[in-house]
């Protein structure tokens, strides 16, 4: 039977620590298929039970070096400078500045200045030397074996100090590449606080207090003003308003009442509510968006894949290339010793997470910022294809525009009047699933109008729907629907068009009765968002849709948008893009991702709006905006721009680092320390540049 597990791994902070678990598990009988994540510090794994079980996959990850455990958060450590490492790191300091200050100010001994650097070698060496000792143990030397060797080498040179100082700053850098990926894990473990541990539920008619894991579909939560949404759900009973920017970086509090949706992880502000919990605590908007970013590194970019094999190969090139500069000049030229230091110099300067950890830690930053402020990006290959889009086609209903369209006029052309037209209408659209359907019997129930009993109701897609009223067939519609129209009348509907509304025609058999018009309004921020996607590197922004060209381009001129295309049905709209693609190359399409889903998966970003909650635009999107915020793209495609901008900068970096060091090594210009130092220098600067992301 097969099982999925994840572990969380402690130490787990370099492609180094990866490929040791890799080579302890790929030959595990009963093992299906593994993967590792280094930022996450996890190891998902699908076992077959009646070959391997939990704790014998845990012995294996343990015999590695790695502490692992099974629940996602640390047991509460003490103050960081407590940490064993950092102890040791800073025993190994102190030791060496003592030996340093002994030995040129007070004229220490050769002898005693040796027996203190060994001492400083040995403790700050002790917890990368495990590491190392067990790749070497297992043929998989990393850059803790690098270390080991170094240290050894120049201690068996006689030159001690070095062999300290050595150490010392590999250490130091292993350290500071720790705290940058506990960075990263810090971001996702705040977006995991952001929901309660415990939830407030009605069991057989009393309060208990349960774990939020342990809450079931169904069961009643009480939340009381101020405290934290624990599960998604639908409110029962209250009124409240909520803040919801944790999931989607809406500034602004939303009211609520009976009936509506609320998310786990957001804050009840005032009011007592009682919620029905709708997913259980694993299934949760939130649970799904820390998911993703969990993920990120999984679904891996050009400069994520590029990164890996860079290391893949170079490593034991250089390896290789030590060994050559040891071996060979010593026979042709002798003088063993100077040779081996400068394989120890070459071997030191050329390895270092840097390059290894800095991609996917820019990666991972990115998208948990990206999360904060309710933009869910699925992964570092769409993060780069975001940074390349040149041209973003909109879908019209609920993107461009706010999606309520409401009823702005009703005209009557036969003898009836306008509660009449408007409840013969309401009947029939009350069978409808179209969004302007909802208007007109929005509108009836605000008028009061009562609806008429149907039969022989007919939807005909594209065009409106037909049903028999009191003996009589009625059909309402788009002008597709009737056959020929009064000149008067088509001027009055082009008029309204013209006004940006939609226009909807009552007819029986072929007698027109009257016509509805709809509107629906821009979003508020359509203009704006519109404005700086073209004001940055976006060369052609489009509207799509499959209302008619009139009202189309009313809504394309009060957007600013450049083009637009009418009349459209779904596989148009995928014809659309393929267009798109073959003009301006990396398109985006943005839609509600039901209706618009196939154009959003031809296009080369699919961009889901108003996700909180909605199960379908959250599968569909590779970018998922959880609010209905238009102005969270122009961050999106910024936020990406910057994140492969840092990439660059930091792959750039570390190719200039190796081939400065390893030419000086070669000739023997450089000397160990000096060299490790600018190493590892460089490998920080470029995780740190990464940093930068979170914030």
């Amino acid at each position: 039977m097969a099982k999925e597990i994840t572990l969380y791994i402690t130490g787990l902070d370099c492609e180094d620590e990866a490929r040791l678990i890799r080579g302890a598990l790929k030959d595990l009988q009963g093992l299906t298929s593994f993967e590792i994540n280094t930022v996450a510090g996890t190891v998902k794994a699908v076992l077959d039970e009646s070959l391997l079980n939990e704790g014998e996959l845990i012995r294996a990850i343990s015999a590695t070096g790695m502490k692992v455990r099974t629940e996602r958060k640390e047991k509460s450590k003490g103050p960081w400078w407590r940490e064993p490492r950092i102890l040791t790191l800073s025993a190994c300091g102190i030791i060496i500045l003592f030996t340093l200050i002994l030995e040129h100010v007070f004229q220490l001994t050769h002898n005693n200045a040796t027996f203190l650097y060994a001492s400083a070698t040995i403790v700050g060496g002790y917890f990368p030397a495990k590491m190392g000792i067990l790749a070497l143990k297992t043929l998989r030397p990393n850059i803790r074996t690098l270390m080991v060797v170094g240290a050894v080498g120049a201690a068996a040179l006689g030159l001690w100090e070095e062999s300290a100082l050595l150490v010392l700053i590999y250490s130091l850098g292993d350290v500071l590449e720790a705290y940058a990926a506990d960075r990263v894990r810090g971001a996702v473990s705040a977006l995991m606080d952001v929901a309660p541990s415990t939830a407030l539920v009605m069991r057989d008619g009393a309060e208990v207090v349960l774990k939020a894991e342990d809450v079931s579909t169904g069961d009643v939560v009480i939340i009381r003003p101020g405290e934290k949404v624990p599960l998604d759900g639908v409110i029962l009973k209250g009124l409240t308003s909520v803040d919801q920017s944790p999931i989607t970086g809406e500034s602004m509090p939303v009211s609520k009442v009976p009936g509506d949706e609320v998310f786990a992880g957001s804050i009840n502000q005032r009011g007592s509510v009682e919620v029905r919990v709708t997913r259980p605590f694993s299934d949760t908007t939130l649970g799904r968006i820390i998911h993703y970013v969990e993920d990120a590194e999984a679904k891996k970019s050009s400069y994520q894949r590029f990164g890996e094999t860079f290391g893949l190969y170079y490593t034991p090139i250089m390896f290789g290339l030590a060994l050559f500069i040891i071996i060979i000049p010593t026979i042709f030229y002798g003088n063993f010793s100077a040779w081996f230091y400068r394989g120890l110099v070459l071997l030191v300067v050329s390895c270092s997470c840097g390059i290894a950890l800095s991609i996917p830690v820019a990666v991972v930053a990115a998208v948990a910022n990206a999360a904060r402020h309710g933009v869910l990006i699925k992964g570092g290959a769409y993060l780069e294809a975001v940074s390349r889009i040149k041209a973003v086609a909109f879908d019209k209903t609920g993107s461009i525009t706010v999606g309520r369209p409401v009823v702005t006029d009703m005209i009557t052309f036969a003898d009836i009047d306008t509660e009449t037209l408007l409840s013969l209408s309401a009947s029939i659209e009350s069978r409808s699933e179209h969004v302007l359907a909802d208007a007109i019997l929005n509108k009836a129930k605000e008028d009061g109008i009562a609806l008429h009993g149907l039969k022989d109701f007919e939807a005909v897609p594209g065009k409106g729907a037909r049903a028999v009223i009191g003996g009589k067939k009625y059909s309402i519609g788009s002008r597709a629907f009737s056959e020929t129209l009064d000149p008067g009348v088509e001027e009055k509907i082009k008029t309204l068009e013209r006004e940006g509304k939609t226009v909807m025609l009552l007819s029986e058999n072929e007698c027109m009765l009257g016509l509805i018009a709809v509107r629906d309004e821009l979003r508020p921020e359509t203009v704006e968002a519109v404005t700086l996607l073209k004001d940055g590197d976006i060369e052609h922004v489009l509207m799509l849709t499959g209302d008619n060209e009139e009202v189309a381009g009313a809504v394309s001129r009060e957007a600013g948008i450049d083009t637009f295309m009418a009349g459209l049905m779904p596989e148009d709209k995928v014809k659309a893009v393929k267009d798109l693609q073959a003009r301006y190359g990396y398109v985006a399409m943005v839609g509600d991702g039901v209706n618009d889903a196939p154009a959003m998966v031809t296009s080369d970003v699919g961009i889901a709006m108003g996700a909180a909650g909605t199960d379908v635009a959250i599968e569909t999107g590779d970018v998922v905006l959880m609010s209905d915020d238009l102005l969270k793209i122009p961050f999106a495609i910024g936020l990406s721009k910057r994140t492969v901008s840092i990439i660059r900068q930091n792959i750039l970096l570390a190719l200039i680092v190796i081939a400065f060091l390893v030419p000086m090594a070669l000739f023997g210009w450089i000397g160990l320390v000096p060299g490790l130092l600018i190493n590892e220098i460089g490998g920080v600067l470029v995780i740190l540049n990464g940093l930068r992301l979170l914030r």
